[in-house]
């Protein structure tokens, strides 16, 4: 159901019955955000908006400059189908504006839209397709466990994949809400999975990452499990990724194709590579945000942590996938499904411009198992590695004058001052290794 504008959503709202409408909008955490509203108020929604207290989110305002106004996006308009016994409900995304009708610079649909501006200005569009993964894991009284649903490992099926019914009800759910799924599939560790959705403008596919979480969690919910996005819930497994698949677009056409160049990608690919790789290190503080996530990038589990590019090599952080024409694309393999999407496409988008901009030449490309290598080989391959800690990606992100520039102010600061205190918080926790390690050894 694609809604184009204000007569098509009050059309639907009648002819579904529906009763609520949940506004949502997304922190600069990444956060899902919601306020329900009768459907009495949908008009005045759409005509001037919701005002709501911006002070009690995180890294929104102070709660002197508190009063803020949801504006919602009529083409997110969708209907929820586990609505309530009392009438359907829908949702609709909205971008967040301030009393005098100025879009607020912390929203991240507002940061993201300002870099996709951005690349219009050069001619440019950004085509995102992103593979999340997650875990389904039980649950005890309600509350989530880490204990795995199935014993399920790579593309196996039931009896060893339990979840097989599970992924389907989340795929005709997405479905339902007019997502274009390609396919779904167990993934390597034990209870993790992945659902994959066809690519599409950033902006509309960092919507769709917010709702594909969200529809995740309350189906499993609904079916008496837990599913996360943490990015390393088990130690000694695999973690989840969300490998971002890229390609830029010119008047209808796939810029980074180019059959007469070397692998028939283009110079634009080579530039827009070459930025990426200059700035992943400030990019992996917004797109693997959590003191978790570096539990992750940790070489031994097909984590992307080697800082460099190739063709089909799954070793390295950016890889080009074989096919061509229109299909041309380059994988960045280092974020996680704990990010705000719009921020990390907004950063990457940002640094790819930046080496087009500038002509950065990506280097060679490394087509050698770089798990295999030893330091002294990645030292004489100049290949570095990804921050190790949450707090060296932080560090990165300050130096880096183009993300900032990208980001504004307002979230660049926010994003350093929770990342910060997030490491913060860890450092000063004694976890349970520590206790088995030294309580009766010192």
């Amino acid at each position: 159901m694609k809604i184009n504008d204000k007569e098509e959503i009050l059309s639907a709202i009648e002819q579904h019955d529906v009763k609520f409408i949940r506004l949502q909008f997304t922190d600069i955490q990444g956060v899902v955000k919601d306020v329900e509203i009768p459907v009495t108020q949908i008009e005045k929604a759409l005509d001037v908006g919701i005002s709501f207290d911006g002070s009690s989110i995180e890294g929104f305002v102070r709660i002197n400059e508190s009063d803020m106004v949801l504006k919602p996006d009529i083409s997110s308009f969708a209907i929820l189908p586990w609505s309530c016994e009392k009438g359907a409900v829908a949702r609709v995304i909205c971008d967040v504006y301030m009393p005098n009708g100025e879009p607020f610079e912390g929203c991240p649909r507002y940061v993201l839209k300002k870099v996709m501006k951005q690349a219009e200005e050069m001619g440019f569009s950004l085509n995102v397709g992103p593979e999340l993964e997650f875990f389904l894991f039980e649950t005890v009284d309600g509350k989530a466990t880490n204990t795995p649903h199935d014993f399920g490992r790579y593309f196996e099926f039931a009896p060893a994949d339990l979840a097989e019914d599970i992924r389907r009800d989340i795929v005709l759910t997405l479905l339902g809400m007019d997502f274009d799924i390609e396919a779904s599939h167990h993934e390597v560790a034990f209870g993790q999975h992945e659902i994959d959705f066809k690519y599409g403008d950033a902006l509309s596919t960092a919507d769709n990452v917010m709702t594909f979480r969200y529809v995740t969690r309350t189906i499993a919910k609904l079916n008496g499990l837990h599913a996360t996005f943490m990015p390393k819930p088990v130690f000694g497994e695999n973690g989840s990724g969300m490998h971002v698949n890229l390609s830029l677009s010119k008047d209808g056409e796939n810029v980074f194709y180019d059959p007469q160049k070397d692998m028939q990608i283009s110079d634009n690919a080579r530039y827009f590579i070459g930025g990426i790789l200059k700035h992943v290190k400030a990019i992996t503080a917004i797109s693997n945000p959590l003191v978790n996530s570096y539990k992750r990038l940790v070489p031994g589990y097909e984590a992307p942590v080697n800082i460099a590019w190739s063709g089909s090599n799954r070793s390295s952080l950016i890889r080009i996938p074989a096919a061509r024409g229109n299909s041309t694309r380059a994988e960045l393999r280092s974020p996680d499904p704990s990010c705000n999407p719009y921020l990390t496409f907004a950063a990457i988008l940002a640094a790819g411009l930046d080496g087009i901009k500038n002509r950065i030449d990506p280097g060679k490309p490394i087509d050698v198992n770089i798990f295999e290598l030893s330091s002294q080989e990645r030292v004489e391959m100049d290949i570095d590695m990804l921050p190790g800690t949450l707090r060296d990606a932080a560090n990165y992100l300050e130096d880096d004058d183009i993300l900032m520039k990208a980001l504004g102010m307002h979230v660049f600061n926010n994003i350093l001052r929770i990342a910060r205190a997030e490491w913060d918080a860890y450092r000063v926790q004694v976890h349970d290794w520590e206790i088995q390690r030294y309580l009766n050894t010192t």
